[in-house]
């Protein structure tokens, strides 16, 4: 029965008005998150070869990221309904870093040691170029995993000013170290600049959420999650350097620092079966 369009102006005004502060923060996010291979195109004389090994090392960074982005999806809802019913969110965010977390520090560990390997895996060209700026941007992994974490929280806390301030600083402090390390180090200044910026927007967030929630910080899971990451960098140390088939050294790590995790209790299968059967029960999401 659709016979004409019917325009409100007002109702286009009011949807604009509660919409814009989600845009500017995906614009300014999306800024310091891809204008590192734009700028080293434009700063370089040899700029798009060194936008293109660039792009070779982030290519896997971009991937692994799409794991952290999924579990942001499933935590939005959960969110946004427990700071509606105010109940405690601590427990769920300390699982789902874990979740996100541990992953990401092993697949840190394992980029930092195995990425010329992963390199000639991938390419044919520009190996070593690509493996140097690959060991250092895939340190950004972890800082992007526990944004998807903290500013998933704070979204659905309704904090999208805050989050728009620090996304700026992200912004404008990304642009001023690449403006300063691109010309210096080429596309790996580019990888030292984002891992500074990633870092320190991942810091500002968790900070701003442990304020606003009044969240405990815990020196000794901080220990805990710190142990953690120096075992996990020593376990592929040394399969790098006593291993002989790559591939299985890798798997034969990983397994390793999971077995280190469940051990360090950073890795709780009760926790994670209760997060799963959690729309089972309205009230809480651990049954």
């Amino acid at each position: 029965k659709f016979q004409r369009l019917i325009w409100d102006g007002k109702f286009f005004l009011i949807i604009l008005k509660q919409s814009y502060p989600y845009a500017i923060l995906i614009l300014l996010m999306a800024f310091y998150y891809r204008i590192d291979a734009v700028m080293i195109e434009r700063l370089l004389a040899n700029g798009a070869e060194q936008a293109g090994i660039y792009a070779q090392a982030f290519r896997l960074l971009d991937a692994g990221n799409m794991f952290a982005y999924l579990v942001s999806v499933l935590l939005l809802p959960m969110f946004s309904s427990m700071v509606k019913n105010k109940q405690s969110l601590e427990e769920l965010v300390d699982l789902a870093f874990s979740f996100v977390a541990t992953p990401a520090i092993v697949i840190m560990g394992f980029s930092v040691y195995f990425s010329e390997e992963l390199m000639e895996l991938l390419y044919h060209t520009h190996i070593q170029e690509s493996a140097a700026v690959f060991r250092v941007v895939m340190n950004c992994f972890l800082a992007i995993s526990s944004v998807y974490i903290f500013g998933t929280l704070l979204t659905a806390n309704g904090n999208l000013r805050y989050l728009n301030y620090i996304a700026l600083t992200g912004m404008i402090l990304n642009i001023t170290l690449n403006y300063y390390l691109i010309p210096r180090y080429e596309a790996k200044g580019a990888a030292i600049s984002a891992v500074i910026s990633q870092y320190t927007t991942a810091g500002a967030q968790m900070l701003l959420a442990h304020f606003l929630f009044k969240f405990r910080f815990r020196w000794w899971l901080f220990s805990r999650y710190a142990i953690f990451t120096a075992l996990t960098f020593l376990i592929f140390s040394s399969i790098h350097e006593f291993g002989r088939h790559w591939i299985i050294s890798c798997v034969l790590g990983s397994i390793c620092c999971l077995l280190i995790a469940f051990s360090l209790f950073l890795i709780k299968p009760r926790s994670i079966f209760a997060l799963l059967s959690a729309p089972k029960n309205a009230d809480t999401p651990f049954g």
